[in-house]
């Protein structure tokens, strides 16, 4: 069901504005869980650095285990289903451990559980969001739904963590999971508000393609393109370093730094409102400048300043971790939206849910031994000097954009030409490619 009249998107499109709603809602739960997850795991069970990073590592995990095959799995079936049946999963799940704990159940190894059946679930509803998204709005249109898709989510995520720490002061930490679990419950109704319907998937092959061979499809199409592949190695590298410290910033603050659970959450929320600021300027930027630029501007010029969180220190110091974090917030947020037109204009429609799945599982497959790293780094050499390491790592890791096609392209491509293998449509400076993510 597409609409074309003018007039902003959440004005004038139901089903995008339903799916904005529910996205926005389901980041502000998530974040609140960011927060409330680790105190739990900190302040109520006494877990160390290398705990809390295991719990990062299970919720990421299964990116690593059934990326790839969830990928195929979307792509063969209609994708709104399948996020209804993702979005009730977690609904129980996170509703599931402030009841454990009254019940005298609550564990290090039941909240390392939750987190790695809701990281299995968040894996079918990113994968198929992300395809599905396409199919309710036209190719102008999607530009502008990213952005505010993007910007909705960081903004989300900002009250979410500035209130995540407020919330576990007042009402404790574990109580806090209900709030994420009413989150996922609005999700829910907005998505079954929906009235956009998929086509049911059919197959004109005699027989069906084998899940090997629609997996090797999706990896081959990142391998052979040097645009897919320069994105996914750089996302790689850059969630190693980012979760490395994420993972972490917990209980630096905590332990370090000296604050209680409400001032946390409140400077994670303050870091994180760059991704406000990201969203809305990756579209000007890009247009002003080229996407190709932006891209090099926001992944690798902004995150310089992530070298400024681990000189955070108590009273003025905090300061330290708010510009940096806000600066790195900015540059990913923008980074994101940028990449995620340029992926749905670049990529087949019949083969997104792949691509989508296969740089997931590259790219978030680092995720989990990030935050390995971020907790074994805190563990042997002590929190503060994890954190210098782990936040270096965030600008090292854009050198890979910085050493690439990118960086003698003024723009992005809007198609592809295969010739041989796959290649990038425009040449360097090619004025004809349009300023898309």
């Amino acid at each position: 069901m597409r609409q074309s009249m003018r007039g902003g998107l959440l004005r004038r499109h139901r089903d995008f504005r339903l799916l904005w709603c529910g996205e926005t809602a389901g980041k502000f739960g998530a974040s609140v869980t960011g927060i409330a997850l680790p105190l739990v795991a900190v302040s109520t069970l006494d877990a160390g650095p290398f705990e809390v990073g295991l719990l990062s590592a299970a919720a990421w995990a299964p990116w690593l285990v059934i990326g790839l095959p969830a990928g195929v799995w979307v792509d063969r079936s209609r994708r709104r289903p399948i996020m209804l049946a993702a979005a009730t999963v977690s609904l129980l799940l996170f509703a599931g451990v402030p009841v454990a704990a009254w019940c005298g159940w609550l564990s290090t190894g039941l909240l390392l559980a939750v987190a790695l059946l809701t990281g299995t679930a968040a894996v079918f509803f990113q994968t198929a969001y992300s395809a599905y998204l396409p199919s309710i709005l036209e190719p102008d249109d999607q530009p502008e739904g990213n952005a505010k898709l993007h910007g909705s989510a960081s903004a989300a995520q900002i009250a979410g963590l500035g209130s995540g720490g407020l919330i576990a002061q007042l009402a404790g930490a574990v109580n806090g999971m209900f709030v994420n679990a009413a989150t996922f419950l609005v999700s829910l109704l907005c998505l079954a508000g929906i009235r956009h319907r998929e086509p049911r998937v059919t197959r004109t092959e005699p027989r069906p393609p084998s899940l090997v061979g629609e997996v090797r499809e999706g990896l081959s199409l990142i391998a052979d393109d040097p645009w897919f592949r320069t994105l996914t190695l750089f996302g790689a590298a850059s969630n190693l370093a980012l979760m490395g410290y994420q993972s972490i910033q917990v209980v630096f603050l905590v332990r370090c730094v000296g604050l209680t659970p409400g001032p946390v959450g409140a400077l994670i929320g303050a870091a994180g409102s760059g991704g406000v600021a990201g969203a809305f300027a990756a579209r000007r930027v890009a247009d002003r400048i080229g996407t190709a630029r932006a891209t090099l501007l926001f992944e690798l010029g902004l995150p310089l300043f992530a070298l400024l969180i681990p000189l955070t220190v108590p009273g003025a110091g905090v300061l330290f971790f708010v510009a940096g974090g806000f600066c790195v917030c900015a540059g990913v947020v923008a980074g994101n939206i940028i990449k995620a037109s340029f992926q749905q204009r670049y990529c087949p429609p019949d083969l997104l849910g792949r691509l989508t799945a296969s740089t997931a599982f590259l790219g978030y497959g680092t995720i989990p031994l990030g935050a390995l790293l971020g907790g074994a780094l805190g563990t042997g050499l002590g929190v503060r000097s994890a954190m210098a390491i782990t936040t270096a790592g965030i600008p090292l890791a854009a050198l890979i954009l910085f050493f690439s096609p990118i960086r003698r392209a003024r723009d992005l491509p809007t198609s592809r030409r295969p010739t041989g293998g796959l290649r990038p449509s425009p040449e360097p400076d090619d004025e004809g490619a349009l300023p898309l993510h």
